[in-house]
């Protein structure tokens, strides 16, 4: 599929998803939501791909919403709102319910939708040039893109709504000790050390990997009891699995196992 603006390319069982507006700071028009979701429904149904990263090109991640195409809505912003929120959403939905994991790259800075797009994903590793910014009523507007979801769970709800309301920006480090960021890295190896980690997690059993994903999500709004009813039901389904059997047989024999998404 043709992309207007992101670039997309699978290697090695790996997708590289890139923001690819740097003339407009990667900032999400309609067309960047729309390219966004199908790129992620690629990923989703391509047996080959096993995990992702999303980068940004240019000099940043992503600096949220497009305020120009915003700005030329006038009286049918509303509207036009609703509809870059629904692929927007949609991406970002198919993003954490999906088998493979997605690393987030961050440099420079994720603002607005750019922050809600990378807390969503998996695993976050961010250049220490990154800076985060919720930005969303320093504009009068309100959060999308998951961030008031993600957010609170992350940070706490405090914490979340002092960085909400009073559009405090958070270093890379700031962010890693508030749990918003997996790791830290010079900007110099932020892509090599987010596909390494790709890679890693492209070589895992790929059902697996989904099915933990959802298992954690959907802990936050169960009891104990019916969570733990989840997790036996999953692993047991898992355990269907032609991987389940190379695993334990891998562990057993003491050999690396060689997982087929099976």
């Amino acid at each position: 599929m043709e992309y207007s603006t992101l670039l997309f390319d699978v290697q090695d069982g790996v997708a590289q998803i890139t923001l690819n507006r740097p003339e407009a700071l990667n900032s999400i028009n309609l067309d960047m939501a729309r390219d966004l979701m199908y790129a992620v429904l690629h990923c989703d149904e391509d047996p080959m791909i096993r995990a992702v990263v999303i980068k940004g090109a240019g000099s940043l991640f992503c600096a949220g919403g497009d305020l120009k195409a915003f700005a030329g809505q006038r009286k049918h912003l509303p509207y036009y709102i609703k509809e870059v929120t629904t692929y927007l959403h949609a991406a970002v939905s198919r993003l954490m319910r999906m088998d493979p994991p997605v690393v987030a790259a961050v440099h420079g800075y994720a603002v607005g939708a750019g922050m809600s797009l990378a807390i969503a994903c998996d695993v976050v590793i961010a250049a220490q040039s990154a800076r985060f910014n919720m930005a969303y009523t320093r504009v009068g507007l309100t959060p999308d893109g998951s961030s008031t979801y993600f957010l609170p769970r992350i940070v706490g709800l405090k914490r979340a709504l002092e960085l909400t309301l009073t559009n405090r920006i958070l270093s890379a480090q700031e962010a890693f000790e508030w749990g918003i960021v997996t790791k830290v890295v010079t900007d110099e190896e932020l892509l090599a050390q987010a596909h390494a980690c790709a890679k890693q997690l492209a070589a895992g059993a790929p059902k697996a990997l989904g099915a933990a994903k959802r298992l954690l999500h959907s802990g936050w709004t169960e009891t104990l009891e019916t969570q733990m009813e989840h997790e036996s039901q999953t692993i047991a389904a898992i355990a269907h699995t032609s991987d389940t059997h190379e695993g334990i047989t891998a562990f057993i024999e003491k050999r690396s196992p060689k997982f087929k998404g099976e």
